[in-house]
């Protein structure tokens, strides 16, 4: 029978394989960066989620190591037991105050704070309303919750307002929205002034995936609720993006929220307290980020932004459209993607293909990523080297 099993592994892989679908690894032997080393030479890195480029800053790494020295490499233990650590509670208190919030429960993992939000918060007479195109943490955490579940097409608040109607007929005490604040594979800013709106109409309350858009998007960087100017119950994020490049998760909400999260939260309970590394680099990336000089990354980063899709665009690439600092190239077939970006490699450019399960089929991209880190120079170099891929593919 075991035989069987294996056998039915192997055939599985060799089927994503020969669509195409098969997402290889490639090491990385420097720092996050937007010049790391792959393969033994140099490459551009236009792929990584380092927004304000300090994933490989000497301070925020200066700042993990001292945290280390000082408080060990980690508790050996989940937070109620004997792991809260003074630097966890100062994260904790650092992180509200940067996003306008009473508190903040840390998580391992951000995917560890969308699975954790909505079972301890809400029951069966409750109802939660969710994006189509919401993060697979969200899709998890929503299916741990036995609230009854609706879920509207992608931004359409047409459709927002016809499942929340629903809800309120079917009798749901309390209502939740779920949303990304930007979508990861799009760089779709939520409408968050429409959804607070219908939000207010029918009486339910809002939570948002603010991971694309914590420390650089709206003002001082404090997310696409900030952008819009609206406020929302409860935002999840994380400290592997713009905040460091690290890992850990967080969920900002009222104090009260808070503590009986961290009462009921079987992702907070059950798993060992944020390393202090992490915590240490992540209060020196929220440092930077909230002061003058995370003004100055967050113009140059949407700098360029622009200045990548300009070029890109006046090249023949097809492109999704937005201002984000993620930025899609559109390419449809799965083995094209890989094609490209195994294409895009050879002349210098490190980037990934995008293929079904993580966007839908038929949709397959190369999502490149800005970083207030790369140059002009870097910027207009990789669109030399993608237009050369792409004539060569057919592509353009």
């Amino acid at each position: 029978m075991t035989a069987t099993f294996y056998d039915r592994v192997s055939a599985e892989l060799s089927d994503i394989d020969a669509q195409g679908l098969t997402k290889p690894e490639r090491v990385i032997a420097s720092r996050q960066g937007p010049v790391i080393k792959v393969g033994g030479r140099d490459v551009l890195n236009f792929c990584a989620n380092n927004y304000l480029g300090l994933a490989g800053d000497e301070r925020v790494t200066r700042a993990g190591i001292e945290a280390q020295e000082k408080w060990g490499a980690g508790t050996a233990s989940v937070r109620f037991i004997c792991g809260t650590l003074e630097i966890h509670k100062e994260l904790e208190r650092a992180i509200a105050d940067y996003l306008g919030f009473e508190d903040t429960i840390l998580f391992a993992a951000a995917f560890d704070a969308n699975g954790g939000i909505f079972e301890p918060l809400f029951g069966a007479d409750d109802a939660i309303v969710s994006d189509s195109l919401n993060h697979a943490s969200i899709i998890d955490g929503v299916r741990l919750c036995k609230a009854k579940r609706y879920r509207f097409a992608n931004s359409e608040m047409d459709d927002l307002e016809a499942q929340l109607k629903q809800a309120r007929a079917d009798g749901a005490k309390e209502i939740i929205i779920a949303t990304d604040g930007v979508f990861s594979m799009d760089g779709y800013v939520a409408k968050l002034k429409d959804i607070r709106a219908l939000a207010d109409k029918y009486d339910a309350l809002i939570m948002v995936d603010d991971c694309h858009a914590t420390g650089f998007l709206g003002p001082k960087g404090r997310g696409s609720y900030a952008h819009h100017g609206v406020e929302v119950d409860f935002v999840t994020g994380t400290f592997g993006k713009a905040l460091g490049g690290a890992m850990g998760g967080f969920i900002c909400a009222r104090a009260k929220v808070v503590a009986l999260l961290k009462q009921r939260a079987r992702p907070y309970l059950f798993s060992n307290a944020l390393a202090p590394a992490v915590c240490g680099s992540s209060l020196e990336a929220i440092r930077i980020a909230g002061g003058s000089e995370g003004d100055v990354l967050r113009k140059q980063l949407f700098a360029n932004a622009a200045r990548y899709r300009g070029a890109m665009a006046e090249a023949g690439f097809t492109l999704l459209p937005g201002e984000h600092p993620i930025i899609p190239v559109m390419l449809g077939d799965a083995k094209l993607a890989q094609d490209f970006a195994a294409r895009a490699l050879e002349l210098g450019v490190y980037v990934i293909g995008f293929s079904f399960p993580v966007v839908p089929r038929g949709q397959a991209r190369i999502r490149t990523q800005m970083s207030a880190a790369h140059t002009f120079e870097q910027i207009d170099q990789t669109v030399a080297a993608f237009t050369t891929a792409g004539r060569e593919l057919g592509v353009i």
